[in-house]
């Protein structure tokens, strides 16, 4: 399997339970399990949020869900099964995420992560984040969390571009 037999389309209700095991495992591993399978396919169906999944064949090798704001977008989860990192998935979903962000005219990106979570961090620098501030106890009182953020452009109404003609 290479990265190029790696398909990225937006999921379907269909995915949802997938992703959400993916989540329990692979993000929420011992923090209990809040993205479950209805939680994942509320956002899935949200028009603000977009749920991008990356394929191999059939199965699903990595995912992200992004809520967007009218300024702000929220990077809520992103996984990428052991058996596929380091080929690149991660990076494609958070270019998909990103250029998506700039079609809607968004100003930043958000996320939060485990601070402890240096292969995260690297990850998230290495895609144009900074780190900003750590919440202590931001997981369920247990661990701290490191908010990062990506700015896209400077704040405030989305420049006009368009002039009518002249002639």
């Amino acid at each position: 399997m290479t990265a190029h037999a790696i398909t990225v389309r937006l999921a379907g209700q269909r995915d949802a339970q997938a992703i959400a095991l993916m989540s329990r495992d692979l993000v929420e591993s011992g923090l209990g399990w809040k993205y479950d399978a209805a939680r994942v396919l509320k956002a899935i169906r949200d028009p603000d949020t977009l749920t991008p999944v990356a394929c191999d064949g059939g199965r699903i090798a990595g995912f992200g869900i992004m809520e967007f704001g009218d300024e702000r977008a929220h990077l809520v989860l992103l996984a990428v099964r052991p058996t596929h990192r380091r080929m690149g998935i991660g990076r494609r979903l958070v270019d998909w995420l990103v250029e998506s962000s700039r079609t809607a005219g968004i100003a930043s990106l958000h996320l939060e992560l485990r601070a402890a979570n240096e292969a995260a961090r690297g990850f998230y620098r290495a895609m144009a984040f900074d780190e900003t501030i750590v919440v202590p106890g931001y997981y369920r009182g247990r661990e701290a969390a490191l908010r990062m953020i990506r700015v896209l452009r400077a704040a405030g109404p989305v420049p006009y571009t368009w002039r009518p003609s002249t002639t």
